[in-house]
């Protein structure tokens, strides 16, 4: 079975703030973060989260969090992954101009199914926009359904 966790690099670690260049963005606004296993480069993704979608992140990643105790977590293709080790991957984030596209890679399975569509035959959208209100039980709701779900191989 495959692991979702990976050794952490050896490579020293700067000491000096001055050497430690903010993430670039991306098209759309996406931080560019380097690949990496843990809580850490998740952070440092949504610390280089641009504007309101920052705080958004902050929310999204302490809801999974409280939804499933011992998450795993990763930051590959720019975007955040969620995780039960083992199992593969269940959830992703990705920041784009005027939104936040969280995908629930067996979303189609979900009760109720999010409501972005996706080329995908299993996957579903959550797209959340500035001036959206989050609905923290539904998505928490359906964070611990996809928990349950077989997940993604990535």
């Amino acid at each position: 079975m495959a692991q979702l966790t990976k050794p952490q690099s050896t490579k020293p670690q700067s000491t000096n703030s001055a050497d430690e260049a903010q993430p670039k963005l991306l098209s759309g606004g996406n931080p560019q973060v380097a690949k990496g296993y843990g809580d850490a480069p998740v952070q440092a993704y949504i610390a280089a989260m641009p504007g309101w979608k920052r705080e958004m992140g902050q929310r999204l990643d302490a809801l999974v969090e409280r939804a499933v105790p011992g998450v795993h977590k990763a930051v590959k293709w720019n975007s955040p992954l969620y995780g039960i080790e083992g199992e593969g991957w269940f959830l992703g984030v990705h920041c784009f101009t005027k939104y936040i596209k969280v995908a629930f890679f067996r979303g189609q399975s979900l009760e109720p199914v999010p409501p972005g569509e996706s080329k995908s035959r299993d996957t579903r959208y959550l797209n959340i926009h500035e001036d959206d209100p989050l609905d923290e039980a539904q998505f928490s709701a359906w964070v611990k359904q996809a928990s349950q779900l077989p997940g993604e191989r990535m």
